[in-house]
């Protein structure tokens, strides 16, 4: 496929920052958002680029994309989703958080709360609520991932599994339709696993661009969990899941959030 001029100045954006999103683009280049959407169209189409809500990542095969681009990515979702689970988790609550973005939000809308237990293998979560006194962190042991700060392996899961804890957070990487939770790092995955296996109930957060993409590892599925917290589900099949397995379905984007 021929690609304009416009258009490869793209990738080569999306290449060196790991995504880009429709209305910086619609600004960089003086065009509509609509203009852009076509653009992005067009090299989604060829594979250069994988589509997300509100622009597109470049792909990075079974690699994740980088963890600054992902902290960019929906940062306004991801805090309203952070907000939404603070809201479930009562203080004097012992809880998991595991690695992500959005769990990190999660943990920056608990700073306010009392009384926590907070088991973590995300050495951003633990940095950030170690200075709360009211908050008590404790961090897995494991192999420290130099991409973003996430422990891993088996010493991680050993570690999990000796706690029974009220709630834990999870996120992942993608959802496919069929409602299979998805990661790109299989020592990750055992880490969440073990941390699903030992909470009484499972929060997952992630925002709708993981709709848009995908992963090779499976984690669980979206019938495993309690509660799944996410700005807009646009899967009805996702939707059904949740139902049908009595899982509560909070969308942040709706206009009255009911998350008593």
């Amino acid at each position: 496929m021929h690609f304009s001029g416009r258009q490869m100045e793209i990738l080569a954006i999306a290449k060196a920052e790991g995504r880009v999103l429709v209305e910086e683009l619609a600004a960089r280049f003086q065009v509509t958002p609509q203009t852009i959407r076509k653009d992005l169209n067009d090299l989604c189409d060829s594979r250069s680029l994988t589509r997300i809500h509100g622009g597109a990542v470049f792909p990075t095969g079974n690699e994740n994309v980088k963890y600054e681009a992902r902290r960019s990515m929906a940062a306004a979702e991801k805090q309203a989703i952070g907000r939404a689970a603070a809201a479930i988790i009562p203080d004097n609550s012992s809880l998991f958080i595991n690695i992500g973005t959005t769990t990190e939000a999660v943990g920056d809308a608990l700073k306010d709360h009392h009384e926590l237990m907070v088991i973590t293998n995300n050495i951003n979560v633990a940095n950030r609520l170690r200075t709360f006194p009211s908050i008590e962190v404790v961090i897995a042991g494991g192999v420290v991932r130099g991409s973003d700060g996430g422990i891993v392996g088996e010493a991680a899961v050993d570690f999990i599994r000796q706690f029974k804890v009220d709630f834990a957070v999870i996120g992942v990487s993608a959802i496919d339709e069929d409602g299979a939770l998805l990661d790109f790092d299989f020592r990750e995955v055992k880490v969440a696993q073990a941390i699903i296996a030992n909470a009484r109930h499972v929060i997952l957060v992630t925002d709708a661009s993981k709709f848009e993409r995908t992963a090779p590892v499976r984690i669980g599925h979206v019938s495993q969990v309690h509660t799944f917290i996410t700005d807009h589900c646009p899967v009805d099949a996702i939707r059904q899941i949740c139902a049908d397995s009595d899982v509560r379905l909070v969308e942040t984007s709706a206009d009255i959030l009911d998350i008593g």
